[in-house]
C-alpha cells in the first residue's frame, strides 16, 4: 500500500508550504492579539463574512475546472482569466452597494470603508497571472510554494509593522491590499504565460462551473453562517473573539489535510480511469488524515485555556469555550476532506455540493427553528452537529462513485484513531483535576502525556488488530525507512573519518 515517489515528494513540499505559510499567519496572530483589542478583529471579520458571501455567490470556480480538465489549453486560461475579472467586478460593485447595510446590520458604521477597500483589492487581485493555476496542476510545488510564501509574508511584515505604529484595525486591511499587489507582480515573474481577453471556452467552464458555484456557496454559507449568526446576536469584541476561535480550531486540519490534497488532487485527475487506484490512495490518505487530525484537534480542545493563556494573553479568556467547541468540529472535517476532491475527480461535483448543504440545511435548522435565540457557544455547538450530519452524507457520496468502497472500508481506518483520542482525552482530563503545576509547564505536561498515550493507545488498537495494511503500517514503513538512511548516513561518516585518519598515519 505504498503511493508514488512523486506523490510522497509533492506532499511533503506541499506540507512545508502550508506549515511556512500558517506559522507566519500563527506568529502574526500572536503578535498582533498583542498589539490590537478584539473589537479591531470582529470589525474585520465583519467585513470578510460580507465580501465573501458576494464573492462565492459570483464565483464560478474556474481555478478548480483548470486543474480538472487534463487537456486545458492556452484558450482555457486565457478565458478563465477574462471570466475571474469580469466577476471581479461585479464582486466590487455589489460589495461597494452593499457596505452600508452590512453596517446597519452589525450596528458598526466602521465596517463600510473597510469593506469598500477590501473589495477595490478583489479587482486587483483578479489581474494575477491565470498561468500559476499551472504550478498545482502539473504537481510544480516549488513555484507554488515561492508565490504563496511571498505573498504571505509581504502581508506579515506590512500588517506587524503598522499594527505596532498605529494600533488600528486599518493593519488588517493595508496588510490583505499589500498582499494582493504583491502577489499580483510576483505571479507573472513566476511565470512566463501572458493570459489576454479571451471568451472562446466561455461555455465548457461555464459547463462545470455551474455545479462548481452552487457548491462554493454551500461551503461558504458552511463557514460563514454561524458566523454572520454571531455577528448579528452578539457585540463586535464576541465575534472578534469567536472569529479567532474559529481560525485558530482550523489549524490541525488545514495544516494537514489542506497541503495533502493540494498535491493529492493532481495525482487522483491522473488515476481518474482506475477507479481502484484512487480509491487506494484515498483510503490510505483517509487514514493518515485521521489518525493525525482527531487527535490534534481533540488536543487542542483539552489545552485551549492554557493555549491561549500563555499565547495571547489574559484579555482573549472569552476564546477559550469557542476555540473547545469549535475545535471537535474539526474532527468531523477529517473525514468530510478527502471525499470533496475524490467526488470532483470522478465527476460527482454534484455530491460534493449536496455533502455542504446538508450541513448547512441541518445547522440552519438548528439556528432558525429549534433555537432560534441560540448564543455564540450554543451556534458552535450546532456548528458542530451539522459537521456529523455531513458526515453521513458524505460516506453515502463517496460510495456512489467508487466502485466497491463499502462502509468498513472507511470505518476500518477510523476506528483505532478516534478510540485512541477517546483514552487520551479521558487521561488528559484526569490529570487536568489533580495537577496544580503553572500553566506553562501544565501545557508542556498535558502535551508530553497526550502524545505518548495516544500513539501507544493506536499502536495497541493496531496490534490487537491483527497489524492490518493501513495508515499505521504506512507510517511505520516510513519511520523504519528514515531511520535506517539516518544509520547509513552515520555509518558513512564514521567510514570516512576512520579512513582520513587511516590516511594520515600513512602519510
Amino acid at each position: 500500500m505504498k503511493a508514488e515517489p512523486s506523490i510522497l515528494k509533492s506532499v511533503a513540499l506541499t506540507v512545508a508550504m502550508r506549515w511556512t505559510d500558517r506559522l507566519i499567519a500563527f506568529l502574526s496572530t500572536i503578535i498582533l492579539a498583542r498589539l490590537l483589542v478584539p473589537a479591531d478583529f470582529g470589525i474585520v471579520a465583519q467585513g470578510y463574512m460580507v465580501i465573501g458571501l458576494i464573492s462565492t455567490v459570483i464565483d464560478l470556480g474556474v481555478g478548480l475546472a483548470l486543474i480538472q480538465n487534463r487537456e486545458a489549453t492556452p484558450d482555457h486560461y486565457n478565458t478563465a482569466w477574462t471570466m475571474r475579472i469580469g466577476e471581479a467586478i461585479c464582486i466590487a460593485v455589489v460589495i461597494f452597494l452593499a457596505a452600508p447595510l452590512a453596517g446597519n446590520y452589525f450596528h458598526e458604521p466602521r465596517v463600510v470603508p473597510v469593506m469598500r477597500l477590501l473589495g477595490a483589492g478583489t479587482v486587483l487581485a483578479s489581474f494575477e497571472n491565470m498561468w500559476v493555476v499551472s504550478f498545482q496542476k502539473e504537481m510544480r510545488f516549488g513555484l507554488d510554494f515561492q508565490f504563496a510564501f511571498l505573498k504571505r509574508f509581504s502581508g506579515f511584515a506590512v500588517t506587524v509593522v503598522l499594527a505596532a505604529a498605529f494600533q488600528s484595525y486599518w493593519a488588517l486591511v493595508a496588510g490583505a491590499l499589500s498582499s494582493t499587489v504583491i502577489g499580483v507582480a510576483i505571479s507573472y515573474r513566476l511565470h512566463r504565460g501572458r493570459p489576454r481577453l479571451s471568451i472562446s471556452r466561455l461555455g465548457e467552464l461555464f459547463a462545470f462551473s455551474q455545479w462548481a458555484l452552487v457548491r462554493s456557496i454551500g461551503n461558504y454559507l458552511l463557514v460563514e453562517l454561524h458566523r454572520l449568526l454571531v455577528g448579528g446576536r452578539s457585540s463586535t469584541a464576541t465575534l472578534g473573539a469567536y472569529s479567532l476561535a474559529t481560525d485558530i480550531s482550523t489549524m490541525p486540519s488545514t495544516e494537514l489535510l489542506a497541503p495533502l490534497y493540494r498535491a493529492l488532487f493532481p495525482a487522483f485527475v491522473q488515476a481518474k480511469k482506475n477507479p481502484e487506484e484512487v480509491k487506494r490512495i484515498y483510503l490510505l490518505a483517509q487514514g493518515l488524515q485521521t489518525m493525525l487530525v482527531i487527535p490534534a484537534s481533540a488536543g487542542l480542545a483539552l489545552v485551549a485555556s492554557e493555549g491561549v493563556a500563555i499565547l495571547l494573553g489574559q484579555k482573549w479568556t472569552m476564546v477559550v469555550p469557542f476555540l473547545q467547541v469549535l475545535a471537535l468540529v474539526e474532527m468531523g472535517n477529517a473525514v468530510l476532506t478527502g471525499s470533496g476532491y475524490i467526488l470532483i475527480t470522478m465527476g460527482g461535483i454534484c455530491r460534493s455540493a449536496t455533502i455542504a448543504w446538508v450541513q448547512v440545511l441541518s445547522f440552519a435548522v438548528g439556528a432558525f427553528v429549534l433555537f432560534p435565540n441560540a448564543g455564540a457557544l450554543q451556534l458552535a455547538w450546532l456548528r458542530f452537529a451539522s459537521v456529523m450530519c455531513g458526515v453521513v452524507a458524505a460516506i453515502w457520496a463517496i460510495r456512489g462513485v467508487l466502485p466497491g468502497l463499502r462502509t468498513t472500508h472507511i470505518t476500518n481506518q477510523i476506528w483505532r484513531p478516534v478510540l485512541a483520542t477517546v483514552v487520551m482525552a479521558v487521561v488528559l482530563v484526569s490529570l487536568d483535576r489533580g495537577m496544580a503545576v503553572p500553566v506553562f509547564l501544565g501545557l508542556l505536561t498535558k502535551m508530553f502525556v497526550g502524545t505518548v498515550v495516544y500513539t501507544l493507545t493506536l499502536m495497541g488498537f493496531w496490534a490487537l488488530s491483527g497489524r492490518p495494511i493501513g495508515a499505521e503500517t504506512y507510517a511505520m514503513d516510513k519511520i523504519s525507512t528514515f531511520w535506517n538512511r539516518l544509520r547509513r548516513a552515520r555509518s558513512d561518516v564514521t567510514v570516512t573519518g576512520a579512513t582520513r585518519s587511516m590516511k594520515r598515519r600513512v602519510s
